[in-house]
């Protein structure tokens, strides 16, 4: 899906000088380069087959795209070990060049521009084993506790081609989905994105035929192959029926039912705050994985061991993290923030974190109330580090601080507070994934959004927040009845209000970088910031 890439090509051919610390490869990975701009991605056809005893694999990716400038050469990405066997286009074998894990197919046939064409792309070989999965990436290659093969792919920030050869950069998903074909053993199952279309018997193997008829993001199509079985029901949501299905292993069962049950719950509360779930057409599933867990699209796994909190602990030392499990609720909330709104470059990758964090809030908020939410959030804070900016480096593939997760989550939450009126900032939420229904979207592209629906001017907000690593801290005096009050590590030009609470109230101050005073009809004889702003504060004498 190809959405306003001019400003990135630009980009490209530019790189900045802060980019000179990168690699060719870490360009090549990340930037719009021009084999990759004159092509609009519309289907991926993948077909592949398992080996678990070898753990090997090999298989035929057909990509159907659509000319949107006569050239001739295509970048298409394969990471080693892995091999790319052939290119393939109207029965024609093409010629391939490489450099490094880009693979430059020079195209024979004329492509005129606003046609369609496939090329057959065919691979092979023992791909990356994941050592530390989701977080590393690649095959994680392991058994169940009946010795039976328990695999699955996880390829968030290493990408896609990890182990399948693609388009891997996040700005162009395939406007009509994926085919994804999966040949495993005949006594295993395979579970893929989407609805599960067929399945076919072969001498010793099966194929399992999945298809995904919405866009998707390349780390989001993954493979899973277990002992599995399967459970299902329906939700009556805002768009009608949806189907939610539940694979897991299968001496796993009636713990998956008991704890599983948090799904339609999870439903109910994010459709409330961010509209329809984006992908009916395609049904949700939770898959259980010998990871933590991964928000691949219509196929979000799971392995946070059937208890709540985050395998077992609450992240935020509120209580209320362990009120929910946290896989189910995070993972999932990324099917509206990374799938449904995807971002352009990793650099903005707060765009998926920071408000899939901030959905773990919203979901306490739903069932046990704004207080609870309130300070669920506050409580992660203590994990914020403000060691870099939460965006990264574009073009390069190089996403920003890990702070994006609880700082990305409390900058929302203080955006709240300064909207100041709960069904608006819902609506807010809600437009984002109306307005920018399958997209992929630029940070800026956001901050706009919410800017001009708040109809604040944000312009400093998103520079303190998203681009230094600066906390605001509020610097205050008190001299009997009046409050003398100023901002110190700031961006030129930040003047958020506040709410301070004095004796107890509620009353919004202004600050900016000078000294302001402010009168009170008593005494002060307390004062302090209200926590759910993001900011810090001292008493002065």
């Amino acid at each position: 899906m190809l959405k306003n890439i001019l400003p990135f090509a630009f980009l490209f051919i530019g790189i900045t000088s802060s980019a000179q610390e990168f690699t060719r490869q870490d360009t090549l990975r990340g930037s719009i380069t021009p084999e990759r701009m004159w092509w609009d991605l519309q289907h991926y056809d993948l077909d592949v087959e398992v080996f678990p005893s070898e753990k090997n694999i090999k298989g035929t990716n057909t990509i159907t795209y659509t000319v949107l400038e006569n050239k001739s050469v295509m970048q298409i990405d394969l990471q080693l070990p892995m091999k790319l066997d052939k290119a393939v286009q109207s029965r024609k074998e093409l010629k391939i060049t490489s450099d490094g894990n880009a693979h430059y197919i020079h195209l024979q046939k004329n492509q005129k521009k606003g046609k369609d064409y496939e090329v057959t792309l065919y691979f092979s070989g023992k791909p990356v084993e994941a050592k530390n999965a989701p977080w590393d990436g690649g095959f994680s290659w392991t058994e169940d506790e009946n010795g039976n093969p328990f695999i699955a792919t996880s390829n968030q920030g290493i990408g896609a081609s990890i182990w399948w050869p693609n388009k891997d950069h996040p700005y162009d998903e395939p406007d009509t989905g994926v085919d994804l074909a999966i040949i495993v053993p005949s006594n295993l199952v395979a579970v893929g994105n989407g609805r599960l279309k067929k399945t076919k018997e072969n001498d010793s193997t099966k194929t399992w035929h999945w298809k995904v008829v919405n866009p998707i993001n390349n780390y989001g199509v993954n493979i899973n192959i277990g002992d599995y079985v399967n459970f299902s029901e329906e939700y009556k949501g805002e768009k009608g029926t949806l189907d939610m299905d539940y694979w897991v292993l299968s001496y796993n069962l009636e713990k998956a039912k008991e704890q599983f049950k948090q799904a339609p719950k999870m439903m109910k509360a994010f459709e409330h705050w961010f509209g329809p779930y984006p992908f009916y057409e395609d049904s949700f599933k939770l898959v259980e994985t010998p990871y933590l867990g991964m928000e691949h699209q219509s196929s979000v796994t799971y392995g946070n061991n059937y208890e709540n909190g985050y395998l077992g602990r609450d992240l935020s030392g509120s209580g209320w993290g362990l009120k929910f499990d946290f896989i189910i609720i995070h993972e999932a909330g990324h099917e509206w923030f990374a799938n449904n709104i995807t971002n352009k470059d990793v650099a903005d990758m707060w765009v998926h974190e920071g408000f899939t964090n901030y959905s773990e809030s919203l979901y306490v908020d739903y069932y046990f109330g704004k207080k609870a939410a309130s300070e669920y959030v506050i409580g992660l804070r203590k994990s914020i580090k403000n060691d870099r900016p939460i965006i990264g480096t574009y073009n390069v593939q190089k996403e920003g601080s890990s702070d994006m997760y609880n700082k990305g989550g409390n900058i929302l939450h203080t955006l709240r507070q300064l909207i100041e009126n709960d069904e608006r900032w819902r609506t807010i939420l809600r437009g984002l994934n109306k307005d920018f229904y399958h997209q992929t979207v630029t940070s800026k592209q956001v901050e706009t959004y919410i800017s001009e629906k708040t109809g604040i001017d944000l312009s400093e907000f998103w520079e303190q927040y998203l681009r230094t690593t600066k906390i605001p801290k509020v610097e205050y005096k008190i001299n009997g009845s009046e409050l003398s009050f100023r901002y110190t590590n700031i961006v030129n030009g930040f003047d958020m209000p506040v709410i301070a609470i004095i004796n107890g109230k509620e009353k919004w101050i202004y600050p900016t970088n000078r000294w302001h005073k402010k009168q009170f009809t008593e005494p002060i004889e307390s004062a302090a910031i209200k926590k759910d702003f993001y900011v810090e504060s001292e008493k002065m004498n």
